[in-house]
This record gives C-alpha cells, sequence and structure tokens, in this order.
C-alpha cells in the first residue's frame, strides 16, 4: 500500500474518531469557562455576606432556616397539639395544616448543604 492511500484511511479514521467522540470546539470551552467564573464569583459574594458582622447581611440564610422550621414545627407538632386541647375543650375552630409545598425545598436544600460543614469538620478545616 502506498502512502497516499494511509493518508486517505488515516483521514476516514480521524473523520469517524470525530464523529463518535468530537472535540469541544473553542467557543464551548469559552462558555464553560465563563460558567466556571460566574458561579466563582457568586461564592466570593456568599463568602463576603457571611462574613459581614450585620444581622441583615449575613443572618439572612440563618433566618430562612429559622422561618422553615419553624412552619415544620408548627404543622407537625403545634397543630396536632392544638387540635388536641382544643377538641379537649369542646370548642370548635378548624385549624388546618400549612401547605409547605414551597417551604419544603428550600430547606431540604439548606439541609443538604448543610451536610458540608459535617464534612469540614471531620477534615479538621472548620472554622471555630
Amino acid at each position: 500500500m502506498d502512502i497516499t492511500g494511509l493518508g486517505a484511511v488515516s483521514d476516514l479514521a480521524s473523520t469517524v474518531i470525530n464523529k463518535i467522540w468530537p472535540d469541544k470546539s473553542e467557543a464551548e470551552k469559552q462558555q464553560i469557562a465563563a460558567a466556571v467564573m460566574v458561579v466563582q464569583g457568586q461564592l466570593d459574594i456568599n463568602k463576603a455576606e457571611a462574613a459581614n458582622p450585620s444581622v441583615f447581611v449575613s443572618g439572612w440564610r440563618p433566618f430562612i432556616g429559622w422561618v422553615c422550621g419553624s412552619a415544620c414545627a408548627w404543622n407537625w407538632i403545634g397543630i396536632p397539639v392544638v387540635k388536641v386541647l382544643l377538641a379537649f375543650f369542646s370548642v370548635s375552630l378548624v385549624v388546618s395544616q400549612a401547605d409547605l409545598t414551597e417551604m419544603l425545598p428550600i430547606l431540604m436544600g439548606m439541609l443538604g448543604l448543610g451536610g458540608l460543614r459535617t464534612i469540614e469538620k471531620m477534615n479538621n478545616v472548620a472554622a471555630k
């Protein structure tokens, strides 16, 4: 087989490989790099907010946690206790449970992200 035939086979193999496993273009690589920069920027903002001594800046995450936790406590502990007390005192009042479909995803996200704190403590890198 001559050199020309090997070149054609090489070109064909290269074409087939590129169709199966395409190489990321430079534009895609730049888009990924830009997305990483945006995420890193948000992380830097979050760190700056958390370090702020003002409760109005650094306290919004704990506030959301307390609101969601209070709503869950009311829904699953407070309402049943109130219903028992209303029945005991023969008071006719309807107390219905709150719709937690909007708060539970926020709470679950906060609890899931809170697992990162456990990893920090296990690796002895947690802030004191």
